[in-house]
């Protein structure tokens, strides 16, 4: 669907982009250089996935991320994808290389939210 462009989404989704990782409703309040109520960046947040522009990471204690996938096709995102934590920088990233994994025989999987959790290539060195 088509919707209109406010400065409002635009500063939301730049911000997102230039992080070039998930970040939480908390941080994009902090971070975000416009006066933009709370409520507000949680109507943004999930207009920009029921687009599917941007994507929702829920992690392992239960909080939302969000972040845009650099390697999507006509601005939009494929869901099925893994992400990773970093336990020291608590950085969340889409990995762009696959992950490869196989269900039990007889299921059918349709939705994941995979996150791997440990050291990134940045903390790692």
């Amino acid at each position: 669907m088509n919707r209109r462009s406010t400065p409002t989404k635009e500063a939301v989704f730049n911000l997102l982009k230039e992080s070039g990782k998930a970040l939480s409703h908390d941080a994009i309040e902090t971070e975000i250089k416009i006066d933009i109520n709370r409520a507000t960046i949680y109507r943004v947040l999930n207009r920009f996935c029921e687009d599917g522009v941007v994507h929702k990471i829920v992690a392992e204690d239960g909080k939302q991320y969000f972040a845009v996938c650099t390697n999507c096709d006509s601005k939009k995102h494929r869901d099925h994808h893994f992400h990773f934590r970093c336990r020291r920088c608590q950085k969340i990233e889409c990995l762009q290389e696959s992950v490869h994994f196989s269900a039990p025989k007889g299921y059918i999987i349709e939705n994941m939210n995979c996150i791997l959790t440990g050291i990134c290539s940045d903390c790692s060195l």
